[in-house]
């Protein structure tokens, strides 16, 4: 039997991690023919397939599956010791991919990150918004940056932002046509804004807190939105009552452009967390990102 080369079984783990040729042909720099007509070659000096393709998805078979998970660490391992050889320049380098929320992408990361990376030519900064609470090590992500409470106990979790708050706000002009809520249980008569969460498809919970009781309110209303930036829009416009990060919409309200109510039930909980695996050696281009978003307050 003809051995695998390591481009073909490198191509293969791209595939077989992102389940699409597609955006395997894309990271590899490669047409989607060309990748296709790789793994043809490879599965036929192997003799076993290893990918089931349909015209939606693509996704590893059991003997894949199995090469997969032997492999792709073996290749992390490797692209970890070159990047760390950038450790010997003048200057860090190399590339860091970090996976958060939109909120925190906007507006830690973003405004942090702008400013320290001019000083570092040589250090590429990819940042994947989601709400999936993605597995960074399968995923092969440098860092993910989630709330304090969400983060897994055999991560190392730096702090990268103040505690957080939630508001509850509408327009003036909504307050004509409705009585401001004086408690949680009054949004039942709202038309609310919802957040759909790419976990199983549901819906956020508005969480709230006073004097120790905790409450969670399931809200319904004419809209939703699988992110922040649309519900804010849609609150600006009268559309209804939004839930959002107090820092979102600090200076509408402070313009009178937005109104808060509930302020007393929205109480500060953890915030964002930049975390890593703790086994991980990371490369000096990492170290200077982590040391930029790290919270000194």
């Amino acid at each position: 039997m003809a051995r695998a080369t390591l481009n073909d079984l490198q191509a293969f783990v791209v595939i077989a991690r992102e389940c699409s040729f597609t955006r395997a042909a894309a990271q590899l720099g490669v047409s989607q023919s060309a990748l296709s007509h790789t793994m043809r070659g490879l599965e036929a000096r192997l003799g076993v397939r290893l990918l089931t393709r349909t015209t939606r998805s693509v996704s590893p078979t059991e003997a894949g599956q199995r090469l997969y998970l032997a492999m792709a660490p073996r290749f992390e391992e490797i692209e970890l010791e070159l990047a760390a050889i950038s450790d010997f320049k003048d200057k860090p380098a190399g590339s860091v991919r970090i996976t958060a929320s939109e909120h925190a992408a906007n507006n830690i990361l973003w405004p942090r990150l702008r400013e320290v990376l001019p000083s570092y030519p040589d250090i590429k900064v990819e940042i994947t918004v989601d709400y999936v609470l993605s597995d960074i090590v399968a995923q092969r992500y440098d860092a993910g940056v989630r709330l304090g409470d969400q983060v897994a106990k055999d991560m190392i979790a730096i702090p990268i932002g103040p505690r957080l708050r939630m508001a509850v706000v509408a327009t003036p002009g909504y307050f004509t046509r409705h009585s401001p809520p004086t408690a949680p249980a009054d949004l039942a008569t709202h038309n609310c804004i919802n957040l759909r969460l790419p976990t199983y498809g549901g819906l956020l919970q508005w969480d709230f807190e006073k004097d120790g009781h905790e409450l969670k309110a399931r809200v319904e209303g004419q809209w939703t939105f699988n992110s922040s930036l649309p519900i804010l829009r849609a609150a600006q416009s009268g559309c209804g009552l939004a839930f959002l990060p107090e820092d979102m919409v600090q200076k509408d309200v402070a313009d009178g452009t937005l109104v808060r109510v509930l302020e007393d039930w929205c109480q500060p909980f953890p915030g964002y967390h930049l975390y890593y695996p703790n086994r991980r050696e990371h490369s000096s281009a990492f170290g200077v990102i982590a040391d930029a978003l790290s919270y000194k307050g």
